[in-house]
């Protein structure tokens, strides 16, 4: 069964409204979503006041519907290289750290260099930049993804081409890799099912499995690497894979018998030590 996720419900002051929202995420089949602040700085003192507030009550909701996950996300809207402060305490808080970058120079840094989890793509606009191949795969190397959001092509036909026009754009470098799809929604009427966004996804100039992974499966490498960044160390997940019975009946150690390296490493030594 495929797990489904939105990285980005706004968060509103409005807390039935919120409550709403994610009672109708849960009804529609995510198990895990996002509460979104978007911030775009203006002064240090404010930046911390807010951040502050917003972590407080965010952990307050959960839906009714069904047990759902609720995390809470931050998304600093970057027009200078100083509206992001890596090393600033009240990003710990969040559970995921979004940036949105306003010009190309902006956006290079983001994929080289910060350390976040999520570059979103501004869907309201012309971008004043193309994207390159370059910052893209550091990005894709570095388990950062990219976030395009749909919700404003819901509301408004302008708003509707860019969002395409910027999505294919985006799609046409990165080639499908490292993209999720959320719906950055305020009301719940903004909501759409996870089948729903897969088909949007066509729209946008993935292919049937991207689109798929793009609400599923990488959203879920969004949560690892969050994970990482905030515990500045690793996370290893690990899978056990039988390819036939004959795996299953074979030594857990043997690569030859389905068993993983890590298990082979970990017992030859004792072998030779019995030896």
């Amino acid at each position: 069964m495929s797990v489904f996720m939105d990285l980005n419900l706004i968060y509103t002051g409005d807390r039935t409204g919120l409550r709403t929202l994610l009672e109708t995420a849960a009804h529609l089949g995510f198990s895990t979503v996002a509460i979104n602040y978007v911030f775009e700085p203006t002064s240090k003192k404010k930046q911390v006041k807010i951040v502050s507030s917003v972590c407080k009550h965010l952990c307050l909701y959960q839906g009714r519907s069904r047990p759902i996950r609720v995390l809470n996300r931050l998304t600093v809207v970057m027009s200078d290289s100083s509206h992001f402060r890596p090393n600033a305490t009240e990003y710990r808080s969040f559970d995921l750290l979004a940036v949105q970058p306003t010009t190309e120079k902006l956006f290079h840094a983001a994929c080289m260099l910060y350390d976040v989890d999520i570059i979103c793509i501004s869907v309201s606009e012309k971008l004043p930049f193309f994207f390159k191949r370059a910052p893209v795969n550091g990005a894709a190397d570095r388990g950062v993804v990219f976030e395009v959001s749909y919700s404003a092509a819901i509301r408004d036909s302008t708003l509707r081409r860019y969002t395409i026009a910027n999505a294919i754009n985006l799609m046409e470098s990165c080639k499908g890799r490292n993209v999720i799809l959320s719906s950055a929604a305020e009301k719940a009427l903004e909501l759409r099912g996870p089948y729903d966004v897969t088909n949007l996804g066509l729209l946008f100039g993935l292919s049937d499995g991207d689109a798929k992974e793009a609400v599923c499966s990488t959203c879920r490498s969004v949560l690892l690497h969050a994970e990482t960044r905030k515990t500045a160390s690793g996370i290893i997940y690990t899978m056990r894979s039988c390819s036939d019975s004959a795996g299953q009946e074979g030594a857990p150690g043997d690569p030859e018998h389905g068993g993983s390296i890590i298990d082979s490493q970990t017992i030859k030594p004792s072998l030779a030590s019995d030896d």
